[in-house]
């Protein structure tokens, strides 16, 4: 018999989705202390629904649990930014090819990409851009590999907030965006997959140039293979 997971409490899940968003938009930094008591006064909660919250961020890898320092916000280096990278260079090209393949909608990236562009500020713009990608590969008929891509999807957001803050690329990014949806909606699979593997590998490249010094060469390899 499958078990039903325990739904997460609302002042929890709130808690939890407010300090996720302060974190993907910059507005908590890599190495600050979350304090209990002080977010708790924040959101006019108890410290029960926080701490819930920060057990499972740290489950996701945004935040860092020390019986020593206490929780902060997981620092963003070059390591992390290859192990989170390489992954979505491994599964979301195919995730997007497959997703053409298969004629599956686009509508949800087309409107995210729409919300990117009119956005007002970098936390709007931030969230449109995850939401983007994720309407990319969710619809590539695996379940599995979509929920393997947004196992990783808050750490990616993690430190494409940092890169953006030290060296903002919104422009060349939308630009990027805008073509890969029109290879995709034009039905080319492979010229959209390259191109998204191209653009998660130029970014990681521009954000932290020592951890990508494989990426043009799996993607040279792997142009020659088609």
């Amino acid at each position: 018999m499958t078990s039903v997971p325990t739904p997460i409490p609302s002042r929890t899940q709130y808690v939890l989705e407010e300090i996720k968003r302060r974190i993907l938009t910059g507005r908590l930094t890599p190495g600050q202390a979350l304090v209990e008591t002080e977010l708790a006064a924040q959101f006019g909660v108890s410290k029960t629904p926080v701490r819930e919250a920060l057990k499972t961020l740290a489950g996701t890898g945004l935040v860092v649990m020390s019986q020593y320092k206490g929780v902060t916000v997981r620092m963003v280096d070059a390591d992390m930014a290859r192990e989170v990278y390489d992954v979505r260079l491994l599964l979301e090209p195919e995730a997007l090819k497959r997703a053409v393949r298969r004629g599956a909608s686009l509508d949800a990236a087309r409107e995210a990409l729409t919300r990117a562009d009119e956005a007002t500020d970098t936390a709007e713009r931030s969230l449109a851009n995850r939401e983007f990608h994720r309407a990319l590969y969710l619809p590539c008929g695996n379940p599995l590999l979509g929920r393997m891509l947004d196992e990783v999807r808050d750490q990616a957001a993690l430190v494409s907030a940092v890169a953006w803050a030290a060296s903002p690329s919104w422009d060349r990014e939308a630009g990027e965006h805008r073509e890969i949806l029109r290879l995709a909606l034009a039905g080319d699979a492979e010229a959209a997959g390259a191109a998204l593997h191209a653009h998660i590998a130029s970014f990681v490249h521009r954000a932290f140039p020592e951890t990508a010094q494989e990426a043009p060469v799996r993607a040279q390899a792997e142009k020659g293979q088609e």
